[in-house]
């Protein structure tokens, strides 16, 4: 294995590479199109063997990426966020069609207002879609996680497509040391793809349908699917085990960080998960049990390994970069639907959310939340969820307003 300091994108981009990718078509969007210019330059120098067709939209470039994968190519693409969502109507298709494929998906928040910056709306906003989702916190993940992603996404037990996310800005343009699996132990691990009776093939033509005529008949192709999803946790499980055995490094569906004794957890997923590592450690000084449970896997949704982590704790902060309109965090939801009948559950369920649109989350906020928690959780009764936001945040922003209304009142518009 090699050394090196690797973006986020870059990651993205040699994970590709050790997989032997074959087909990537390709459109850009900002915070991803590193990933392509990277593996772009690669294949123009031959030192990959790939195919990469630049396409006219997110959605051809999904459609192109499921039909390819059908034919038994390994096949390779990227989005981010408005680039997601216009190509959504295929994302459905191509899991429906049962291929294996992986998108990474470099998250970052959606319009409107823009900006450029992270939050998880954008990929929780595909995940009833069929599409497996694998969340990375550093780059090393986002490495080993491209491998996975392809072993899972091809097992005969799943057979479904997989999104790989990481976090625009916070991890696609910071460098980390990383540890790159030699093409040996990658080709290991994931061999080549294997011709399958079931794919379609130009020497041997056939027609395929996939349209029913009645409820019935799409009930069951989509518990098919549904049933394939949950089969995907185990062999997830399975998969990141035997990775572990060939680099040293171990995946599984949660990462619990001083968990195991700790009276106050938070709940996330994402890169600022490993802000919440430093909160932990500095709240423990303090003698603040704190503890973290970061999902790795959002789909399947490992819900008995989340109960099974939380068991007796005291209290459990979700924090969510997301924000379901008229509802609330998507993670608390979840989370709590998941809990809700069970006698060991947590005393309180805390919910925040925080870090939309890139908005940090600074220690003081984690603090914050964990001693609100705590206090909770003597109580018996959860505050209610509400925003991470400061008074001088909130100061700023009331400045802005009166800078917008003077504008308006003196133009006679709003700008």
């Amino acid at each position: 294995m090699s050394r090196t300091l690797l973006t986020g994108n870059g990651a993205a981009a040699w994970g590709a590479r050790l997989a032997q990718i074959e087909y990537l078509p390709a459109f850009p969007i900002t915070p991803q199109t590193e990933i392509i210019e990277t593996i772009s330059a690669w294949i123009d120098r031959g030192d990959m063997a790939c195919r990469m067709v630049t396409m006219d939209s997110e959605h051809s470039m999904i459609t192109a990426a499921g039909a390819a994968a059908a034919t038994g190519v390994r096949t390779f693409t990227a989005t981010s966020s408005q680039g997601l969502l216009y190509g959504m109507e295929m994302l459905y298709a191509v899991a429906g069609w049962r291929v294996p494929l992986v998108l990474v998906n470099v998250s970052r928040a959606l319009a409107a207002p823009v900006t450029l910056e992270p939050d998880h709306n954008d990929v929780l906003a595909a995940r009833d879609s069929g599409f497996l989702q694998i969340h990375c916190a550093t780059c090393q993940e986002v490495v080993d996680t491209m491998l996975l992603a392809y072993r899972l996404s091809e097992d005969k037990r799943v057979r479904l497509p997989v999104i790989v996310n990481l976090d625009g800005y916070y991890l696609s343009f910071t460098r980390e040391p990383v540890e790159l699996p030699t093409l040996d132990i990658a080709s290991r691990f994931l061999p080549a793809p294997t011709i399958r009776t079931d794919q379609i093939q130009a020497s041997q033509p056939t027609s395929q349908g996939i349209a029913v005529l009645g409820g019935s008949q799409y009930s069951y192709f989509r518990y098919e699917q549904h049933l394939a999803a949950l089969a995907s946790l185990s062999v997830y499980e399975e998969l990141g085990r035997e990775y572990g055995e060939l680099t040293g490094r171990f995946y599984s569906a949660l990462e619990l960080y001083q968990s195991e004794d700790a009276d106050t957890v938070f709940v996330m997923i994402g890169s600022f998960a490993t802000k919440a590592k430093e909160a932990v450690d500095r709240l423990r000084e303090i003698d603040l049990k704190v503890g973290l449970v970061r999902l790795c896997l959002v789909r399947p949704f490992p819900a008995a390994e989340l109960a099974a982590a939380l068991a007796g704790k005291k209290g459990v902060a979700v924090i969510d970069q997301n924000l379901s309109m008229g509802q609330g965090g998507i993670l608390f939801h979840e989370l709590t639907s998941v809990l809700y009948n069970r006698p060991d559950r947590p005393r309180v369920i805390t919910s925040y959310v925080g870090g939309l649109g890139g908005r940090d989350i600074s220690l003081e906020d984690f603090r914050g939340i964990a001693e609100e928690t705590a206090q909770a959780a003597k109580n018996g009764h959860a505050p209610p969820p509400r925003l991470l936001y400061t008074a001088a945040e909130l100061t700023q922003m009331r400045g802005l307003q009166e800078i917008a209304k003077t504008q308006k009142n003196s133009r006679g518009h709003t700008l």
